[in-house]
């Protein structure tokens, strides 16, 4: 096969070389309100090509990278020593996986737990290169499970206006549970 990325032939769908050169990761930080900071490893524009792929048969090996150079990088540097629930975002599987499952699987540790579908959306409308405005006056309609520990971290694959991640945010709040942080692959705000 080839890499996505230089075309050269690789036994991946991204070569060595290309890991190393293009998805080292940036850390970038945002604040979204008071309460919520969101890490990001890449700026969307960066990785855009590899993050269209999470509705095609590739996807699911493309963002197992992605979250192998990013996500699982996080959680060697940043050691818990008490119990939080990792939440993904509405880990529906389309195209055979869940995107945001397998980031959430990328962070867990002894500490760190993934709660899969813990976080799901009544509405099923999509954001993609949608205004600030059709998503505010559309929101996604969170539910979460129940609480299993007092804090959580949430995980998207993007964040651009951040409406999603607020709205997470708050269900959550209202559940008990206080999030620490969230982290998402890109940030989108340039765009």
């Amino acid at each position: 096969m080839r890499c996505l990325l230089c075309q050269s032939f690789s036994f991946s769908f991204i070569c060595t070389k290309c890991r190393k050169r293009f998805l080292a990761p940036v850390k970038i930080k945002r604040q979204l309100n008071d309460a919520l900071t969101v890490y990001s490893f890449y700026r969307y524009k960066d990785i855009e090509i590899l993050l269209k792929t999470k509705h095609k048969y590739i996807g699911h090996t493309v963002y197992n990278i992605l979250a192998k150079e990013s996500m699982a990088k996080f959680k060697k540097e940043y050691p818990f020593s008490e119990y939080v629930d990792i939440v993904p975002i509405d880990d529906v599987a389309s195209s055979g996986y869940a995107h945001t499952a397998i980031l959430a699987k990328a962070l867990r540790t002894k500490y760190l737990k993934p709660y899969y579908g813990s976080m799901r959306a009544a509405n099923r409308v999509t954001y993609s290169a949608k205004s600030l405005a059709f998503r505010e006056a559309n929101p996604r309609g969170f539910t979460y499970l129940k609480k299993r520990h007092e804090y959580a971290i949430l995980v998207d694959d993007i964040v651009t206006t951040g409406t999603t991640l607020k709205e997470a945010q708050k269900v959550l709040d209202e559940a008990g549970v206080k999030t620490l942080f969230a982290l998402t692959l890109a940030n989108a705000s340039d765009l």
